[in-house]
């Protein structure tokens, strides 16, 4: 055994092996327990970064130590290769996405390999492959078929000048991020994949996703939003020309007798009617499509509106309410329309006060009258007041009465109602799974047919940032119907890359299986045993994944309600931020490497310079490792300096793995330092001679060795349960090195010191080798050879070994500690009191002094009081 640990050459020697003896293959084996981990896989951005090795490492550690307790493990990566950032790469590089995003995935799988992950290289995807969307687009049609996809208009930001749709990203302070010209809200077709019609479902099934968590159920409830409330008609008011009857949802119909006006949403037709002769409204209903589609933004937003002119009846007073467009309503959610209620609702009380509308109140609460005038809406539920014959009520009362009077009015009726909205899928895009239709004048809206799936998507094509290149290839969308043979046009726009990650789970089951989406291998797999990934992916890629599973459920392709049985949802890596900002206004991040910070003369940090030019940059504070801020640590440089046991090491025990966790250089010289202690405790014992374990030997052991062994066997229990059931990386690595100390005290040659430390160093490399598995590896071979770690099963903790029959207590005088005494496990409150006093370092303290009372706490110390 070399007397240096040499981790390149002990990593190599490791993956060889693993490689050779295609250790991490997995095959179906029913008469074994299987054990699916599934990391989220990575988009193919350039480069890996610290994050990235947490969440696999994570993955690893999880897999390695359920194959050594036997079960028949599969861990596979892919990638998530479709996507705008490809499109964005390739404009500013000239190349193809394809090219950009197939170079990225040889050096991002090449520093996969580099870290030791026990991944199945053989399951390996690409979304962007022909072989895996082929599917995406089978499924589309099946969902078609089915009533589940459809089209309609939808809302879209629009760059005019580029002319194309741009993600919500890409619109910054409502300008395109290219062009710098304002954003509009167009209305353009879309399809939809009807996911409301599982709303329920997937909120129900909540309840028995018992390993995940809290949180992150909670926020789906609340994405799902199942509200109850009731359906509102306004009519028409004839006499000031408004066109149509008005309808509202609302979850708050206790409040309609406080309603003061209606505000519509500015693609409304009543706006719309309403602006066809008049200027005014005409620019600012423009004005509202420049404003953001992003609901979030709406309540930040400076509230504006104007009067149509029109009014509508209150159903139940038959009042005349005004019809005001605002730009806090959106026409995609709901009827585009609200009833106003100024005194209970915060936003129609801001607009209200600025545009001198009545505010009326009708809500109290019920223990107390409501302060007049209201300097701010009272939301919370009440009692009503001032509603006519509905005053006097609580709220599910009032509810329940005013809904039903509008129903005897035919003007309303009670309903549930989701906060949930159908999944637009459509991008105007090129860089993504094309949308399986054909346009033919004639025959409308045809189906690709089967037999021509996959519609593949030309690799060559070099976006330019105006509008989607597959709109401008005419040997892409020159194309014939299948129905009558007549010239027909492709459908250009591409799908939501939602779409790739929402199966890719059941495809690692099958990946070689090209003649159906799935086969018999996904029942023997799913659902995923363990699922890890960022909190940022707990609502929307969540969502519809459970909700293509529930489809392809349904469709008989999957036999299971839902794909991830637990779910850790790791911290995120956290690194310092530097950027400038150009004279256009855009901003220009730099990586910390690339940044020298300053230091005044008191030592206190000043400022940053770029290393480049010497010139100053900005901090932006701490944030998420990511590839458009540039402050990702890159761990090749990270490997090929100290190892990838260590980048491993240092991930798994700077924090636990659901808390962030803050980049610091000092901890990986830690990590490093470490394992050359490892390496070198392990090179001090094999020297002398490995030997044999010999059972009779570790049961006769004096009473300081026996401590050790406790303590070895104690820390064996520790791991175990923080690895299986608390998942707290963090503390069984302490645990390890909290023995590696007490071992490094125990240097004797004598044979039962010697046994003991070949039982103590053979179990430390088990335990620590779902962590650090090459230098484990290595160090098995020293301790244990003509065998391999890899065989190895998972140690068990020996329970008569953990029973001891001395405990040691501290001892306080007065509450400060004074010394130490070792007692029998069983020892009287007597016998623990006499010897706490007989000890000679107690003595100096309790000399001469009354002894007022002796406190023993069982198990733990003694407290003397003089």
């Amino acid at each position: 055994m070399q007397e240096k640990y040499h981790p390149q050459e002990i990593e190599k020697n490791a993956q060889q092996y693993w490689e050779q003896t295609s250790a991490f293959k997995a095959i179906e084996a029913p008469e074994k327990p299987k054990y699916y981990c599934l990391s989220m896989f990575p988009y193919p951005s350039g480069k890996l970064h610290m994050g990235h090795v947490r969440n696999y490492t994570i993955g690893d550690v999880l897999s390695r130590y359920r194959r050594m307790q036997g079960f028949n493990v599969l861990q596979p990566m892919g990638w998530d290769a479709f996507g705008l950032p490809a499109e964005n790469a390739a404009m500013q590089n000239n190349v193809s996405p394809a090219k950009w995003t197939y170079d990225n995935i040889a050096y991002m799988r090449k520093q996969l390999k580099s870290l030791g992950l026990g991944i199945d290289w053989e399951r390996e995807i690409a979304t962007c492959d022909p072989s895996y969307y082929h599917w995406n687009q089978w499924l589309f049609l099946r969902m078609l078929e089915k009533g589940l996809a459809y089209q309609t208009t939808g809302t879209v930001n629009w760059d005019p000048v580029d002319q194309t749709v741009l993600a919500n990203e890409q619109v910054i302070d409502g300008c395109g991020w290219r062009t710098g010209a304002p954003v509009e809200k167009r209305e353009i077709p879309m399809y939809y994949l009807k996911i409301t019609q599982y709303a329920d479902e997937l909120l129900t099934a909540l309840d028995t996703l018992t390993g995940w968590p809290e949180r992150v159920k909670t926020m789906q409830a609340n994405w799902i939003g199942k509200s109850y409330g009731v359906d509102i008609t306004f009519p028409a008011d004839i006499e000031s020309g408004t066109p149509q009857d008005l309808k509202v949802f609302t979850t708050r119909a206790d409040t309609l007798m406080g309603a003061t006006y209606v505000a519509v949403a500015a693609e409304h037709p009543i706006a719309l009617y309403a602006a066809h002769n008049n200027p005014s409204l005409q620019a600012f209903i423009q004005e509202c499509k420049l404003g953001s589609a992003k609901e979030a933004d709406l309540a930040t937003q400076e509230k504006k509106g104007m009067n149509t002119g029109l009014f509508v009846i209150h159903p139940l007073n038959d009042q005349k309410l005004p019809v005001w467009i605002a730009n806090y309503v959106l026409m995609g959610y709901g009827e585009g329309a609200v009833m106003a209620v100024p005194a209970h609702d915060e936003r129609d009380f801001e607009f209200a006060t600025k545009y001198s509308l009545p505010i009326r109140a009708v809500i109290k609460p019920l223990d107390s009258e409501l302060e007049l005038p209201m300097t701010q809406a009272y939301e919370k539920y009440g009692r009503t007041f001032d509603s006519d014959e509905f005053s006097g009520l609580e709220f599910q009362a009032a509810v329940d009465a005013i809904a039903a009077a509008l129903t005897k009015k035919d003007l309303g009726n009670k309903r549930v109602q989701y906060r949930l909205r159908d999944w637009g899928i459509s991008r105007q895009r090129y860089w993504g799974c094309p949308i399986p239709l054909i346009h033919c004048a004639d025959c409308g809206v045809v189906p690709v047919p089967d037999d021509q799936l996959p519609v593949v998507l030309p690799q060559d094509l070099v976006p330019d940032g105006s509008g989607n290149p597959l709109a401008k290839t005419p040997s892409f969308y020159e194309c014939t119907c299948p129905k009558c043979d007549k010239p027909a046009r492709r459908e250009t726009d591409t799908m939501d890359t939602f779409v790739d990650s929402s199966w890719y789970y059941a495809r690692y089951a099958c990946p070689d299986q090209y003649q159906a989406m799935t086969d018999e291998r996904v029942n023997y797999w799913l659902p995923a045993d363990q699922y890890i990934g960022g909190i940022e992916h707990a609502i929307l890629h969540l969502l519809y994944s459970r909700f293509w599973s529930k489809v392809m459920r349904d469709l008989g392709l999957l036999a299971l309600d839902e794909p991830f049985a637990n779910l850790l949802t790791q911290g995120m890596v956290l690194n310092e931020i530097y950027y400038r900002r150009t004279d256009s206004g855009r901003v220009v991040y730099y990586n910390p490497s690339q940044v020298q910070i300053q230091y005044d003369e008191q030592n206190k940090r000043c400022g940053a310079i770029l290393l480049a030019d010497n010139q100053p940059v900005e901090s932006g504070g701490i944030g998420t490792m990511s590839k458009s801020k540039n402050n990702g640590v890159d761990p090749q440089n990270l490997v090929e300096e100290y190892g990838a046991d260590t980048a491993r090491l240092f991930m798994m025990f700077a924090s636990p793995p659901t808390q962030t966790l803050e980049w610091a250089d000092a901890g990986v010289d830690g990590a490093y330092r470490f394992l050359k202690r490892l390496w070198r405790q392990a090179y001090i014992h094999v020297q002398s001679g490995v030997i044999k374990i010999d059972p009779a030997l570790l049961q006769a052991l004096p009473p300081e060795l026996k401590d050790l062994r406790y303590q070895l066997h104690q820390t064996i229990a520790k791991v175990t349960d923080d690895l299986e059931r608390r998942h707290t990386f963090n503390t069984a690595i302490a645990a390890v090195m909290e023995l590696m100390n007490a071992l490094a005290k125990d240097q004797d040659d004598d044979p039962a010191s010697r046994n003991l430390m070949q039982e103590a160093l053979e179990n430390i490399v088990l335990l620590l080798s779902p962590i650090v598995p090459h230098i484990c590896h290595e160090l098995w071979h020293e301790l244990r050879p003509g065998t391999e770690l890899f065989a190895q099963p998972w140690p068990q903790a020996d329970h008569a070994a953990m029973v001891q029959e001395e405990i040691k207590l501290i001892v306080q005088v007065n509450g400060k500690l004074r010394g130490q005494i070792c007692v029998a496990l069983n020892a009287e409150k007597e016998a623990v009191e006499k010897a706490a006093l007989a000890n000679e370092q107690v003595q100096k303290f309790t000399l001469g002094q009354t002894i007022k009372k002796i406190i023993v706490v069982p198990g733990k110390l003694v407290n003397i009081v003089v």
